[in-house]
């Protein structure tokens, strides 16, 4: 694992090679405004420390992906299908023949034999750390895609269910959760979880800003070219809403796909403050309240809402 690194007032990144015309222009547009913005200079040590892994899932724990049959690809031996998520997004999900047919939903025994949480649990007690880690959680015949938060002592925090599904692969096998906003509280910050896709959705992170979210912690998987949402769409989630993001992703490739990495932790001004690369590796983000508090005072998005003219974005 590589050392930690440090990166403080990183300015806004920008990346238009891997863009349509549609998101640069969205990009060029914020780019104009974000450095307008005057925010008091950010007081010295700040109170709250965290760690995220950039990571790349060993050969044995990758799911395989949309189990749709299709004729052969010439010359690959393969069937491929592109589904109604997928193609609207430009993403393609092909798998190997053989694994087409596995079905077979996990047993209920199973989580029994892999004591996830209890071998999560220790390490975070180990080490003093708070440690959020994503799993399937199996309720009865459904299996949601869930993310607990396990605190220093080894106690569960909160267990956030993902509520917007990607893809073909993710709404064949999972059930969505019910619960926009899952929270806990810990050192005096108020953490909320999303998972992956379900930042995208500005609706989500408002709903925590307005829960009261200080730091939003999201391990995601995205791949090439959807870099921008790393690079931009971060960013801009955690200014525009007035709060940390935390944004962990995955690196390394699986078969046709490439996880982008460029796991972050953005700030309430819109900078990123620290940034890892593409590959695996253990990055360190300061998350400091009184900042946090001055920069909701200069920028009161929240407090000069009128919820009366949106009911109809419902």
């Amino acid at each position: 694992m590589p050392d930690a690194t440090f990166r403080r007032h990183r300015p806004f990144q920008r990346n238009e090679s891997t863009v349509g015309a549609q998101h640069s222009r969205l990009v060029r547009a914020l780019g104009r405004h974000v450095p307008s913005i005057r925010l008091p200079t950010p007081p010295a040590p700040p109170e709250v420390s965290h760690a995220a892994v950039a990571y790349r899932p060993a050969p044995e724990l990758r799911p395989a992906r949309c189990r749709r049959r299709e004729p052969e690809d010439a010359g690959r031996g393969r069937r491929t299908r592109r589904c109604g998520g997928c193609q609207a997004a430009g993403r393609s999900r092909a798998v190997p023949d053989r694994v087409r047919h596995r079905r077979r939903r996990p047993r209920a025994g199973r989580a029994r034999r892999r004591p996830r949480r209890a071998a999560v649990a220790e390490i975070a007690v180990r080490h003093g750390l708070a440690v959020l880690y994503g799993y399937p959680e199996r309720d009865g015949e459904r299996i949601f895609n869930a993310s607990q938060l396990i605190g220093p002592d080894g106690a569960s925090l909160a267990n956030y269910r993902k509520t917007h599904l990607f893809g073909c692969f993710e709404q064949e096998w999972f059930t969505p959760g019910e619960r926009a906003v899952v929270q806990a509280d810990l050192d005096g910050i108020r953490i909320g979880l999303l998972i992956c896709y379900d930042v995208e959705f500005p609706e989500n992170v408002r709903a925590h800003a307005l829960a009261g979210t200080d730091l939003l912690l999201v391990p995601t998987a995205q791949m090439h070219p959807f870099q921008f949402v790393a690079e931009s769409v971060i960013p801009v989630r955690a200014f525009e809403s007035q709060m940390y993001v935390a944004y962990v992703n995955r690196t390394g490739p699986e078969g046709e796909f490439e996880f982008v990495g460029l796991s972050c932790l953005a700030g309430p001004d819109g900078t990123v403050r620290t940034r890892a690369g593409r590959g695996e590796e253990l990055v360190v983000g300061e998350v400091d309240p009184e900042f946090l508090a001055a920069s909701r005072a200069a920028n009161p998005y929240l407090h000069d809402r009128r919820p009366g003219l949106y009911g109809s974005l419902a």
